[in-house]
């Protein structure tokens, strides 16, 4: 059984593909993850901050280059 890896989709991104990786991730909507990104970013800004952290830390999927 292969391991699942979290990846940033660079095919169906908005900004870095943060969001639509979390969603492949997990198998869910991706405009779900964006508006819970959205939600974060309001309360305090702590959604910018994190995103900006995941789009340096999670890699761009190899497949997908």
């Amino acid at each position: 059984m292969e391991r699942k890896r979290l990846y940033r989709n660079v095919n169906d991104k908005m900004l870095c593909g943060v969001c639509s990786g979390l969603a492949d991730y997990f198998n869910i909507d991706p405009t779900l993850v964006r508006l819970a990104w959205v939600v974060l970013g309001f309360m305090g800004g702590s959604g910018l901050l994190a995103y900006i952290i995941a789009s340096i830390v999670i890699p761009v999927n190899p497949d997908q280059q």
